[in-house]
């Protein structure tokens, strides 16, 4: 019998267990998300029951994932929850158990630095077994697929209204209270991770109402509302933006000629009905008869200050050539099409950036917000947020 311990390589620990004992898993971890779980999947394992979170805080901040839940669902896995979970064991049958520091996310499982315990010995897998039996018992029933399902709805409502940080704490916890179980509290909430599959610039502005450097940050978020949505013309749907995709927003500047990025969101595909200007906000802000698509955002930061303190997108297209946007990388790839970055965004209201230009947005607009700092929360809290309304409900069932 023998323990180890272990502080990387935790994707190949999980497969190695999985190998040697597909069933009979019980699984604690407060977060979950889809790409570990179908590691999980992957082995066909038999038996399962997970302990997880259900805050809908959680899913909203993107921490953890409904769809990772509803695939052990479809998987037949019962899947129970407890209010301010913190431990993370996992235990293969009467096999190995795997106590540690890394939930069952891919980023845990690969690229963080975790640490824990691997073990065959007995004794270590009966009192892991023990410890997850009790918790079991205080978990409270069974997760159900409708349960999910009116999860789902109220989170994406969330998130459609721009999913500010103050209405959080309006979101419940549908874990149980387990407290005479554990000892100790839930772990700090991180942010949504910026990289994503698919991201772009999206402009404000046009050429012929362009803003000096000197413009506040504060007022075009005040003007443009795209702390929640980031609107395109009404003439044609943004059919190309993905869910999740990175939304790096950007204002049309004069002295110099230029497209200044002050602020990223994580967008949200665009949905008829649900994502074009109700009548009260063309009354609110006429400009947005002719601009009244939207592409919804969330968990929006921009950098506080002035325009001055953006990123430059002429420098971007200067630094990276034909690799600053997709079209021009592509067409660079296959010898033919318009290479030249300049020429890809003219008469656009966004365009999709390469995997190197969202690295290298990424990484200096990271450094600007925290040279020149974000515009505070509260600040954003002030601001004009969307209601949700009768019309906004139905299009999300």
């Amino acid at each position: 019998m023998t323990s180890r311990l272990v502080d990387a390589g935790w994707a190949e620990e999980l497969n190695t267990a999985l190998q040697l004992e597909p069933r009979n898993l019980s699984l604690i971890s407060p977060f979950l998300k889809q790409k570990a779980i179908r590691r999980v999947l992957s082995r066909n394992p038999q038996l399962v029951r997970v302990i997880t979170r259900f805050s809908l805080a959680d899913f909203a901040d993107g921490v953890s994932d409904i769809a990772a839940l509803r695939s052990l669902l479809v998987a037949g896995a019962r899947v129970r929850g407890v209010r301010n979970l913190h431990a993370k064991v996992y235990v293969f049958g009467s096999r190995r158990t795997i106590v540690t520091s890394a939930n069952l996310t891919e980023a845990a499982l690969t690229r963080n630095h975790e640490f824990g315990l691997v073990s065959d010995d007995a004794e270590i897998i009966s009192a892991s077994t023990r410890y997850f039996d009790a918790l079991w018992e205080c978990a409270g029933r069974d997760l159900t697929a409708r349960q999910l399902d009116e999860w789902e709805q109220t989170v994406t409502m969330h998130l459609a209204s721009g999913g500010p940080r103050f209405r959080l704490e309006e979101l419940a916890d549908y874990g149980t209270d387990a407290t005479g179980v554990l000892q100790s509290g839930a772990p700090p909430v991180p942010g949504p991770i910026p990289q994503a599959e698919q991201a772009f610039v999206k402009f404000l502005g046009e050429g012929s109402n362009r803003v000096p450097l000197s413009y506040s940050t504060r007022d075009e978020i005040d003007s443009a509302l795209c702390h929640w949505a980031l609107a395109y013309p009404a003439t044609k749907r943004p059919q190309a933006v993905k869910e999740g995709a990175v939304m790096f927003i950007g204002r049309l500047t004069y002295e110099p000629t230029d497209i200044f990025i002050f602020g990223r969101a994580t967008g949200m595909r665009h949905v008829p009905g649900r994502d074009d200007a109700s009548a009260d906000e063309i009354t609110q802000r006429p400009w947005k008869k002719t601009w009244s698509r939207y592409i919804r955002v969330h968990h929006a930061e921009f950098i506080a200050g002035t325009m001055a303190n953006g990123i430059s997108l002429k420098e971007m297209m200067d630094t990276l050539g034909p690799d600053a946007f997709t079209s021009t990388q592509r067409n660079q790839a296959r010898g033919e099409g318009n290479t030249n970055p300049y020429n890809a965004y003219r008469q656009q209201a966004a365009v999709e950036l390469s995997p190197q230009g969202q690295l290298w947005l990424s990484e200096r607009l990271q450094r600007a917000l925290v040279v020149h700092g974000r515009v505070p929360q509260e600040e954003l809290n002030k601001l004009g947020w969307p209601k949700i309304h009768e019309s906004l409900i139905a299009a999300l069932a």
